[in-house]
C-alpha cells in the first residue's frame, strides 16, 4: 500500500496543480486516499468529514506536513442544509471551485427488507443519494465560472443487487450511477464533465463494520485477480477523470474499478 501511494505521488498532472477540490466523505478509506493523491499533485483540498473528526485532522497534518493545501470541514451530510453549507464554507475559503467528489456514504447496517423503516429508509437514502444532488447542486454555480468536474462514487452494488442486506445501499448507488448520466447531460454546457468510480470490495472501514470475516473471503474468492482492493487502488481512475489532459472527451461515464469481479 505505502508503494503504491509513492507511486501515484511520483505521477504528475500539471492540469491539477492550483485546483480547489472538495472530497466529501475525506477522514479514511478511499476518501482519505483521495485527499492525500489530489494534494499531491499541488491541487488545494477540501477534507470533510462527520463523525470521525481524529483521522481527519491527522490526515489534514500530514497534507499540510508535506507542504499541501487542506481545508478541513465538518458536517452531517445527510442532514437537509449541511450539504450546501460544507460547499459554500470550502469554496469560498479556497475563492474557487473545480472540482466536487461525492465520495460520503455508508450502509448504516445490514437489513433484510422485511425489517427496512421508513426511518431506516430515509437514513440510507439521505444519506447516500440526497447529499449527492444537494452537493452537486451547491457546487454547480461555483463550477461553472471557469468549468469544472464532478466526481461520484458509487459501488458494484448498482449493478448487482448488493450483498446480504445490502439492497436499500444498492438503490441508493443505484440513483447515484443515474444521476452521474442525467448530469452530464445537464451540465455539460457550462463546460462541468461529470463522471463515476465505482469500487467494487475494497478494505476500508466500511467492510470493517458490515462485512465480517467469513463474507469478505467469499467475496474475495469471487474476484479474478484474487485479491480485494485497497483505497489506492481506486485513487487513479479518479485523477484520471479530474485531468482535462487525460479525460478531457470523457463525461458520463462510469468507470468500474473490482478487480475483474463485474464485468460488464
Amino acid at each position: 500500500m505505502v508503494e503504491l501511494a509513492q507511486s501515484l505521488a511520483s505521477i504528475k498532472l500539471p492540469d491539477l496543480s492550483g485546483k480547489a477540490v472538495l472530497i466529501t466523505g475525506a477522514s479514511t478509506g478511499i476518501g482519505a486516499a483521495l485527499a492525500r493523491a489530489f494534494a499531491a499533485q499541488g491541487a488545494k483540498v477540501g477534507v470533510h468529514y462527520n463523525a470521525s473528526r481524529e483521522p481527519a485532522e491527522k490526515l489534514a497534518g500530514e497534507i499540510r506536513a508535506a507542504g499541501g493545501t487542506v481545508h478541513l470541514i465538518q458536517g452531517d451530510v445527510s442532514r437537509e442544509g449541511e450539504t450546501e453549507r460544507v460547499v459554500e464554507e470550502t469554496a469560498k475559503t479556497f475563492g474557487h471551485l473545480d472540482g466536487l467528489i461525492n465520495n460520503a456514504g455508508g450502509m448504516l447496517g445490514r437489513k433484510p427488507t422485511s425489517e427496512y423503516t421508513d426511518a431506516h429508509y430515509a437514513a440510507v437514502m439521505d444519506l447516500n443519494a440526497r447529499s449527492v444532488l444537494a452537493a452537486t447542486r451547491a457546487a454547480h454555480p461555483w463550477l461553472k465560472k471557469q468549468g469544472g468536474f464532478i466526481i461520484n462514487t458509487t459501488s458494484i452494488a448498482a449493478r448487482n443487487g448488493g450483498g446480504n442486506g445490502a439492497i436499500l445501499y444498492a438503490a441508493s448507488k443505484g440513483f447515484v450511477s443515474t444521476i452521474t448520466r442525467g448530469h452530464a447531460k445537464e451540465f455539460v454546457a457550462d463546460r462541468i464533465r461529470v463522471n463515476a468510480v465505482a469500487p467494487g470490495v475494497i478494505a476500508t472501514p466500511f467492510h470493517e463494520r458490515y462485512t465480517n470475516d467469513e463474507q469478505m473471503e467469499l467475496q474475495r474468492k469471487s474476484i479474478p485477480m484474487g485479491f480485494v482492493g485497497t483505497s489506492e487502488d481506486c485513487v487513479g481512475a479518479y485523477l484520471f477523470l479530474a485531468s482535462p489532459t487525460l479525460s478531457g472527451y470523457i463525461t458520463g461515464q462510469i468507470i468500474e474499478v473490482n478487480g475483474g469481479q463485474l464485468m460488464p
